[in-house]
């Protein structure tokens, strides 16, 4: 329970010191708990762990007079976050595909073309293997996001930050290649 008296710093517990309670007391039950809630889905709990900790650290009010948050108001984040998910993925029409979209005629081979695909190819080989490898997954591979996120055994948000990352790299480099087209220009 909050408590509205004043609170002296000395008795507050710093920012840091409340999260790495977090991490260490916090987590590991509020994981279990939101596995249940996601049927078992190890990586979406996870997620949704690390966004109920990211809403924690963006709300410094919520903490107690001791400075730690409260496994109540977590646990509450935490399902209010799952909800808000399901609701939104329900919100969504399905996806089809629709058969009525002619094919595109095959595209003459073109020495430009080359030149881009062997210039990216190798702006992506000087990238760190952890971005790398995303962009090959997605991209080369052309898997989606859940199906990248188990080749590479990550959570699935780890693979849209990484590939957010990667391309904003792969940008960087072309630059400094002197590689004037930007990425997705052709």
């Amino acid at each position: 329970m909050k408590s509205t008296a004043p609170i002296s710093e000395s008795t507050r517990e710093t920012p840091e010191a409340a999260l790495e309670h977090f991490q260490r007391v916090h987590r590991p039950v509020l994981l279990v708990y939101v596995k249940r809630l996601v049927k078992g889905d190890v990586h979406w709990a996870e997620d949704v762990v690390q966004e109920t900790m990211l809403r924690a650290w963006r709300n410094p009010d919520a903490r107690m007079r001791d400075g730690r948050w409260s496994r109540g108001w977590l646990c509450t984040v935490a399902r209010r976050i799952v909800i808000d998910q399901v609701r939104a993925a329900r919100s969504r029409p399905p996806e089809t595909l629709d058969d009525s979209v002619p094919d595109l005629p095959a595209a003459e081979v073109d020495v430009d073309g080359r030149l881009d695909d062997r210039e990216i190819r190798s702006a992506i080989a000087a990238l760190p293997e952890r971005l790398r490898t995303v962009l090959v997954e997605i991209y080369y591979q052309e898997r989606t996001v859940a199906e990248a996120a188990e080749v590479l055994d990550v959570p699935a948000g780890t693979v849209k930050s990484r590939t957010f990352y990667a391309l904003r790299a792969l940008r960087g480099a072309l630059d400094e290649r002197g590689y004037t087209r930007r990425i997705g220009d052709y």
